[in-house]
């Protein structure tokens, strides 16, 4: 999932999205405004038979529908890439109809050759996109296949954490499908750096007492970046980290308690970082309140006591 602003690969994903959409859209307005110009534009169509204008409008529609369609994944695409795909999908059927018919001979090969970098190049952009974003693990989890999105969540999970997520898996109305939804908002950070961040959520977590919950926001600390040796020295408690850290994981701390002293410390993370780090550090402190709680109610949460704290 994507923490933290998107650096220049992914840039690179939602620039190929947004050309292909771009393109598409273009090319199908092209079609259906102005069917014969475009007729005679493309030198392989003529090959194939009189213009059918109603035919054409058709296909420009089908064009235009997934250039809309990618231009509204390109606006974010982290969390939209399901809608990329469905987006390239027609536009991989049309290339996949090219090959089937110079394979069996109904178009010449230097037609084909002619009509691929228009035909099969936009699709195979958007799915190069898209392995960007998966290769690097930018995506959102919604949309992923439950058995699949299973099997990752709980590799490496202890007997309580599986359980857990199994339960969820099996609660009937999509209760999975619903959870994904929730993990990138559990997990959001734009504007903060992150070591504030997950400081804030990692103190909300001490204070629920989960042990299982600390190290999974631990491992997210890490897979964010955040050095090794820092995230031990918030699961040891240590009192010589630094004052900044100590702000985030107090802050954290007064969330997850209900405490009063959230308004002050929050001011203060305010003076000094602004309202968007102030208010990133409160979502994560919050929300990620919701996993020790739904452990709790399920009979499923393990004392930090009893469990070793330690990444």
């Amino acid at each position: 999932m994507l923490m933290g602003k998107p650096d220049l690969l992914d840039r690179v994903a939602q620039m190929l999205v947004l050309g292909v959409g771009l393109f598409a859209l273009l090319f199908g307005l092209f079609m259906i405004i102005w069917p014969l110009d475009w007729y005679v534009a493309i030198p392989t169509v003529i090959t194939t038979g009189p213009p059918n204008q109603h035919f054409i409008r058709d296909i420009g529609i089908a064009y235009a529908a997934c250039g809309v369609i990618l231009l509204y994944a390109s606006i974010n695409i982290h969390m939209r890439w399901l809608a990329a795909f469905a987006g390239a999908l027609w536009l991989s059927l049309h290339g996949v109809l090219h090959i089937y018919e110079v394979s069996v001979g109904i178009c010449s090969p230097d037609a084909f050759v002619a009509d691929a970098p228009g035909v099969l190049g936009p699709p195979l952009l958007v799915f190069l996109a898209l392995g960007i974003l998966f290769v690097r693990q930018r995506v959102a989890p919604a949309g992923i296949p439950k058995p699949l999105l299973l099997k990752a969540s709980t590799a490496g999970a202890d007997e309580s954490e599986k359980q857990y997520l199994e339960e969820i898996a099996a609660a009937p109305g999509h209760a999975f499908e619903k959870f994904a939804h929730f993990l990138p908002a559990s997990l959001h950070r734009h504007a903060a750096p992150a070591h504030l961040c997950h400081a804030a959520r990692l103190g909300a977590n001490m204070v629920e007492d989960c042990g299982p919950c600390a190290l999974s926001s631990a491992q997210w600390a890490l897979f964010d970046n955040v050095p090794r040796e820092t995230v031990n020295r918030w699961l040891r408690g240590d009192p010589d980290v630094p004052e900044d850290e100590a702000l985030a994981l107090q802050f954290g701390r007064a969330i997850g308690s209900q405490s009063i002293d959230a308004f002050e410390l929050g001011d203060r993370i305010e003076a000094q970082y602004g309202r968007d780090v102030r208010f990133e550090l409160a979502m994560a402190a919050a929300m990620v309140r919701a996993f020790p709680a739904m452990k709790r109610g399920l009979g499923l949460t393990k004392a930090c006591s009893l469990t070793p704290l330690e990444v």
